[in-house]
């Protein structure tokens, strides 16, 4: 007869960090592979070549000081709510090109719908949180200034 045991889950925080070299998420994912989990979802948000109608050749993020202590506090707060393993989270600042990875997520648990939920919530409380500013550098030339992270 084969016991089954109870899967608790670790809640580990893997990686929480504001960088300035590439994120590679394939690199985040195997950082949380967990034998336990059944789940391991990653989340890249990419530099796109447009935003509002207009076109994008590239941007940079500009990190306050503080940028490395806020994602860590905010991806423990968000795994201290979560069902999940492991998390990791890294978030580049300096110039990137369109195509390049700016947030990297990757979350593993030992189901689909926790990892999946966590991912997201934790992308959504990163730019509502993390002190990071973007300049948006225009193909019509020029550049702006928008919102955090």
């Amino acid at each position: 007869m084969t016991t089954l045991r109870a899967h608790t889950p670790a809640r580990r925080v893997v990686l929480a960090r504001v960088t300035s070299e590439p994120v590679d998420v394939d690199a985040l994912a195997r950082a949380v592979a967990d034998a336990a989990a059944g789940a391991v979802v990653t989340f890249a948000g990419v530099v796109r070549d447009h935003d509002d109608g207009r076109g994008v050749t590239g941007l940079k993020y500009v990190a306050h000081p503080d940028a490395d202590d806020v994602v860590r506090r905010v991806v423990e707060q968000v795994v201290a709510r979560s069902d999940v393993d492991a998390v990791a989270c890294v978030h580049r600042v300096g110039a990137l090109a369109v195509g390049q990875c700016a947030l990297g997520v990757a979350v593993s648990a030992a189901h689909r719908q926790q990892a999946f939920a966590t991912a997201a919530e934790l992308v959504d409380e990163i730019k509502t949180h993390l002190p990071v500013w973007k300049r948006q550098d225009l193909a019509a030339g020029g550049h702006e200034w928008v919102n955090s992270a």
